[in-house]
């Protein structure tokens, strides 16, 4: 697997790098350095793994959407199961890995921020079980929409700061999160939860998910003996695509696309510049500032993207698309009705473009979609959505 990243320090082509406070900066050496130093070490290694077999329960399938794939005609769909991880989604392989760093690095009080609620839900389950305080920052319109992760992330024991600035939702819960690190970075340890922010995050978040692809790859080769023609995932910040995308990207052959809601498509519609101490792609308005964004599920309610991400799309190895809310509705009931799996409304946006894509290509022709959550969290969400889809 190789990487994008330059030798200019944090940078993929033109996007990423730090550009933060001096006294922010220096924390952020600590843990690019922590990083580096135990990312390749043994013993740090066997007790990720040991968690994400004995804990999240890795690996987990990758399933032949058979009925989904006779509906449609066309491609072979294959589902990477992110959702039968532990409490529901891919962010846990990330938090995993932090929450292990974060330990070594003798770290007690933990923050994040959180959009869906995934994120958050996965820090303060591991915040309880290494025994640190937690406090999750997260926009008040998203705590709406997300009651019950914020129920669950409560009676994990963590602290859930409802951020009522701008919108209220992930991009001010962000911008928050890193008012406290500038405020206590000497005690605090943000764990992010996407491959975005300023350098060692993209890096460190990618490194961590890329267990996704690793597993992805062998076992495709073992069901069909060969590479997917495709591996599509949902973009918002872009963790859980960067992941699915991570071992393909030396794999000419696979086509990697991304799917961002139309609402919030920062690399369908974005332009370079600086947001939340990285470059990348965002979404901005008449006076330069990130662009109010919306999106019917609240992990890709984001005006920037991970910094990966624009420079794969710039230079063309990646592809990125944008789906309605329309199409993402239509996509979760079919997903209900097909193959009995309830799909998070982020990973339904993935689900969506492939139901478009599948009938373009021929029947020994392979899609592999990452479904990176499962759905409980956005049941009465939906319910809602469809009701007054209906009136």
């Amino acid at each position: 697997m190789s990487g994008a990243q330059t030798e200019q320090k944090g940078f993929y082509g033109n996007f990423g790098g730090s550009f933060v406070p001096p006294e922010l900066q220096e924390a952020l050496n600590y843990i690019e350095e922590q990083f580096n130093k135990y990312k390749d070490d043994k013993e740090f290694n066997d007790e990720f793994k040991y968690y994400l077999k004995e804990y999240v329960g890795r690996e987990n399938p990758l399933t032949f959407a058979r009925n989904l794939t006779a509906k449609l005609g066309g491609a072979k769909i294959y589902l990477k199961r992110e959702d039968l991880n532990h409490m529901g989604a891919h962010k846990v392989n990330n938090v995993l890995g932090q929450i292990l760093l974060a330990k070594r690095m003798g770290a007690k009080r933990v923050i994040a921020e959180t959009g869906a609620g995934q994120h958050g839900v996965a820090t303060a389950m591991g915040c309880a079980m290494f025994n640190m305080e937690c406090v999750i920052y997260m926009g008040v319109e998203d705590t709406k929409r997300q009651a019950l992760n914020v129920f669950r992330m409560e009676m994990l024991g963590a602290k859930v700061i409802a951020v009522s600035n701008g919108q209220g939702r992930l991009k001010e819960a962000v911008d928050e999160a890193l008012n406290d690190l500038i405020a206590n970075y000497k005690n605090t340890f943000y764990l992010l939860g996407s491959a975005v922010g300023p350098h060692p995050y993209p890096a460190m978040v990618k490194h961590f998910q890329s267990i996704i692809s690793e597993e992805s790859k062998r076992q495709i080769l073992e069901k069909e003996g060969r590479l997917p023609d495709a591996v599509v995932a949902c973009v918002g910040g872009g963790s859980n695509a960067i992941g699915a995308f991570a071992h393909y990207i030396d794999e000419p052959s696979v086509r990697l696309i991304g799917v961002e809601p139309d609402q919030a498509a920062t690399i369908s519609e974005g332009v370079p510049a600086v947001i939340h101490g990285f470059k990348t792609l965002t979404l901005l308005d008449e006076e330069g500032n990130p662009r109010p964004t919306f999106s019917i599920a609240a992990g890709l309610d984001y005006p920037g993207v991970g910094p990966e991400h624009s420079y794969l799309h710039e230079i063309g190895r990646a592809e990125y698309y944008k789906v309605s809310n329309d199409e993402v509705l239509d996509a979760f009931q079919l997903l209900c009705k097909t193959e009995g799996i309830i799909p998070a409304l982020e990973s339904t946006h993935a689900v969506a473009y492939a139901i478009k894509l599948a009938p373009q290509m021929k029947p020994d022709d392979i899609i592999i979609v990452n479904l990176s959550g499962r759905g409980d969290k956005d049941v009465q969400h939906v319910y809602n959505l469809l009701e007054e889809r209906s009136k």
